[in-house]
């Protein structure tokens, strides 16, 4: 089939998509900003056809690109991004080119919004956190005297933990409202849980081809807003009553025949109208790979290529991979202009082989990922912390040898 991957070259690694989708005899296009020369190698290689815009966000050079695509190779089978910057604007291609698969306009709409969720996750008997659409201030803490504080306020229609913020009190509402905002916000009663994922590749059917879930011990919003250091874990298995949850919303949300990421809390304590410490509540859904080097932290977790079982589906509607899933994957990243007590050569001497992957996220990841981040494989879940803790130390006042 003509399949179209649209930014290829973002992340560094989903090169990895096109060059599975191209031996299993597709012929790849791709439509990016970058200069053809400074595609990695394995991306060009992997391309039937390469075709540079001045500007991804320039909608009408988009239907150019796919135009030129279509007179020369015929209809488009399949255009994705697997990114979820551009979710939009590759539902909008799909539905001006006729493409079959993939989301449409359409369909977008009915999730995009963080608002327009909570009817989906009530579909699928998920209880989710109760919310307010932003407008006055009269209004707001009528909200807030319902549910009390914090509460969280964040775009309805955003990506990550990006302007996402815990007001505590009528002073940081008050705050919050003076500002001029130039977007739609959402205001959510505050959910004291740790974030866990499940995450996956699903059928025609929305059946799980392959799934995973992923531990956040400390919230991303934190992260964003704190400039923490970062650390999370891919888990050997999914637990039993995450992937019941899980499986359930799937099968509510136009997932099929794509990645999906979807976000819960799992409760700290229990939470009236909403369940008991351990149970599981609705955060959101992301129709498209896990952030950043996710995608590898899959494949060494369970010993398997999730390119090949994306390309599997697009080819077969089915995959013959059975990842092992006999370990974890750990991701700790650091920050620059910080102290750390352990520099670079340190920290791979010390974890040799088992460092599967290191080096530095692209900037634009960086307010939620870190700068420079590592990866680990370990049998033993009281590795992970251990890992982390070694990475994160840092220099002791006036120590030579600390790293920045």
């Amino acid at each position: 089939m003509n399949y179209v991957f649209s930014s290829p070259h973002f992340p560094p690694t989903y090169w990895n998509f096109c060059d599975r989708l191209k031996k299993m005899g597709h012929q790849v296009f791709g439509i990016g900003d970058a200069p053809y020369e400074t595609l990695p190698e394995e991306l060009r290689g992997s391309l039937s056809e390469y075709y540079r815009v001045d500007n991804m966000e320039d909608y009408d050079q988009m239907v150019r690109a796919l135009g030129y695509f279509t007179f020369h190779y015929g209809k488009i089978d399949w255009l994705e991004s697997n990114n979820e910057y551009w979710l939009e604007q590759d539902a909008a291609l799909r539905t001006d080119f006729n493409i079959a698969t993939g989301l449409k306009k359409e369909a977008l709409a009915s999730f995009k919004l963080k608002s327009a969720m909570k009817a989906l996750y009530e579909k699928a008997q998920v209880p989710c956190a109760r919310y307010h659409l932003v407008d006055t201030l009269e209004n707001g803490l009528a909200f807030i005297k319902e549910v009390g504080y914090p509460v969280i306020v964040k775009p309805d229609n955003g990506v990550g933990a990006a302007e996402t913020y815990k007001l505590k009190n009528e002073e940081d509402v008050k705050a919050f409202y003076a500002k001029e905002w130039m977007t739609q916000y959402i205001m959510e009663e505050f959910i004291d849980g740790t974030i866990v994922s499940y995450d996956g590749i699903a059928d025609a059917n929305r059946d799980p081809l392959f799934e995973v879930s992923h531990y956040f011990p400390t919230p991303i919003m934190d992260i964003v807003n704190d400039q923490m250091d970062l650390y999370y874990y891919t888990q050997k298995t999914v637990d039993t009553d995450l992937q019941e949850v899980g499986r359930r919303v799937i099968k509510v949300f136009p997932t099929n025949s794509r990645f999906f990421h979807c976000e819960f809390f799992r409760l700290n304590k229990a939470k009236k109208g909403l369940g008991k410490k351990g149970d599981i509540v609705a955060l959101e859904i992301n129709m498209r790979t896990p952030g950043g080097f996710t995608p590898d932290m899959m494949n060494f977790a369970g010993s398997c290529d999730v390119y090949q079982i994306f390309a599997d589906m697009v080819t077969f509607d089915h995959t013959d991979i059975k990842p092992k899933q006999d370990q974890y994957c750990v991701f700790a990243s650091r920050r620059d202009g910080k102290s750390y007590r352990y520099d670079k050569s340190e920290v791979m001497k010390k974890y040799g082989d088992e460092i599967k992957m290191s080096g530095r996220m692209p900037d634009i990841l960086s307010g939620a990922m870190g700068n420079e981040f590592y990866m680990r494989v370990c049998k033993k879940k009281s590795e992970i912390e251990e890992f982390a803790a070694y990475v994160h130390e840092k220099a002791v006042e006036k120590d030579e040898d600390c790293v920045l």
